[in-house]
């Protein structure tokens, strides 16, 4: 397959003066595969008995966005030996008596930088390196203390008020780094359709980030892409409670609404058909964890199902446990969440009942907060927001495939 010009770019950038490479830009623009690739032949070419690493938001992301594709190819197949231990979450590759390490590690979190203190590298691969931590990422690039270590660094664009945007891409001359900036039609690979069809997964901000590249502020109604004819529904299809898997998912409130959402997904269509909703100030009274469960096990009546529940309600998942229910703490994902949701919303495969009134009124009202974009953060407003952070939690319960 031909390359195109910037990802020729990128095989040549370990051969030259630069000490980092920056990619940034649309998705499927090609940047992480080439960046692999590229990373892989530079380590094996000039490094022996070398520790590297393969850095993502997760391990899980790691294996999903570089390692798999990377084993894949049959060129390294045919001319290396290697393996990847998983248990250990480290890649062994040797070629005649050459034989290096390159770890992965996952940088979700403030409290990540740990994991990877300690070791000593020859160079850093860090993948979607916008949705990491700032210390973990600079804990990473402080572990390259051998001679001749490189920075890699490959990113969707995010607010432009960004660290990573601030500190790497507008000062890159100044870290000596080379800033490529892809668009989609960079990546020979992607045929037409599928050009078109990632154009039709975005709309708004991430349509502006993800399609055209843009380090655009988040701004507005978040859900802009939700359509009141498009995604509602009146009448339920007669087989869904049988043709379906059902969850529930509850952000639970105690000053605050607590909220409970019935919902039937069919493998292609989410169907939000029920809710229920108690506001303690609207009502005057606040319920306990044991009325609450209550209301929930007669919500969920006799079809047992599994039950995502906002992770900060320790005492809430407990009374829901001693009555049987199959809890699991709910991924709390915000923006990520957001993104995915949004994603099923423009598929329209993401229905909702009309009768769920309390959602369909905070969906309309669902915004970015303006004064945390402005200091660089994102976030959505944290008012009449309980039905969506439900929402969020069975989007981000689905597999990584549904929003490919």
């Amino acid at each position: 397959m031909a390359f195109s010009e910037k990802q020729r770019k990128i095989f040549r950038f370990p051969y030259t003066d630069y000490d980092a490479i920056i990619c940034d830009g649309a998705v499927r623009s090609g940047k992480t595969s080439i960046m692999s690739l590229s990373f892989f032949l530079w380590a094996m070419g000039n490094f022996n008995n070398c520790a590297f690493a393969f850095c993502g938001k997760s391990v899980g992301a790691v294996e999903r966005n570089i390692v798999t594709p990377l084993l894949s190819i049959v060129y390294l197949q045919q001319n290396f030996d290697i393996r990847y231990n998983r248990g250990g979450h480290v890649i062994i590759a040797r070629r005649g008596k050459r034989e290096n390490r390159i770890y992965l590690f996952g940088g979700k979190d403030e409290s990540s930088y740990t994991l990877i203190q300690g070791i000593t590298l020859a160079g850093v691969l860090l993948d979607e390196v916008a949705l990491m931590p700032r210390s973990f990422v600079e804990q990473a690039l402080a572990r390259c203390s051998v001679a001749g270590a490189k920075f890699w660094f490959n990113c969707n664009p995010e607010n432009p008020l960004h660290w990573f945007r601030q500190e790497w891409i507008l000062k890159a001359p100044e870290k000596n780094a080379l800033h490529l900036h892809f668009l989609m039609d960079d990546n020979p690979g992607l045929d037409e359709a599928t050009r078109q069809r990632y154009k039709h997964m975005y709309s708004g901000v991430f349509y502006q980030r993800y399609i055209l590249g843009q380090w655009v502020m988040s701004e507005g109604l978040i859900y802009d892409m939700f359509d009141q004819t498009e995604n509602t529904y009146r009448e339920p299809p007669p087989a869904m409670k049988s043709t379906s898997t059902r969850y529930i998912a509850c952000d639970y409130g105690t000053s605050n609404p607590t909220v409970f959402l019935d919902i039937y997904d069919d493998g292609e269509c989410i169907r939000i058909d029920r809710e229920y909703r108690w506001d303690s100030r609207k009502e005057r009274r606040q319920k306990t964890d044991q009325e609450y469960a209550d209301d929930f096990m007669a919500f969920m009546g006799d079809d047992p199902c599994t039950v995502l529940v906002d992770p900060s309600a320790a005492s809430f998942i407990v009374a829901l446990r001693q009555r049987g229910a199959y809890v699991r703490e709910a991924d709390n994902d915000v923006l990520d969440g957001i993104r995915k949701t949004g994603v099923l919303f423009q598929r329209r495969t993401l229905l909702i009942n009309e009768n769920c009134a309390g959602l369909l009124d905070e969906l309309g009202t669902y915004m970015w907060d303006d004064k945390a974009a402005m200091r660089g953060e994102e976030r959505p407003v944290k008012q009449q927001d309980h039905g969506p952070d439900a929402l969020r939690y069975l989007v981000n319960h689905l597999p990584d495939w549904r929003f490919e």
